[in-house]
């Protein structure tokens, strides 16, 4: 493993571990985290959300993570106040770890760009 994925792994743990302190429980995987993106892009809190509304958090959090790549755009919220993008462009062709760093990267870069954790 290079030093570059050393660092990389060492600050998704931190990531992790902040979110550990802050709720309480540890995210499982990525999944767990893109869920908390979506909570906190969604901005209705914490609430029980049916499986589907789980998914569509997770869905919206993708989104988010990908628009700062030019991927997605916000369209805009619908009624209840949900979020909507639109695929300004289709995805690489990645490979699930691909994927998952990408999505990791994104996540870290999200966290600290809207300060959450300062």
């Amino acid at each position: 493993m290079s030093s570059e994925d050393l660092q990389f792994e060492f600050r998704w743990g931190q990531l992790l571990n902040k979110i550990e302190k802050l709720l309480g429980k540890r995210p499982k995987d990525l999944n767990g985290v893109l869920f908390l993106i979506g909570v906190q892009e969604l901005g209705k809190g914490f609430q029980n959300f049916t499986k589907e509304e789980k998914q569509d958090l997770i869905h919206i959090a993708i989104c988010r993570l990908l628009s700062k790549l030019g991927f997605y755009e916000l369209e805009g919220v619908d009624a209840e106040g949900w979020p909507h993008w639109k695929l300004l462009q289709p995805l690489p062709q990645f490979d699930l770890l691909e994927q998952e760093k990408l999505l990791k990267m994104q996540a870290l870069e999200y966290f600290e760009e809207e300060k959450i954790f300062t």
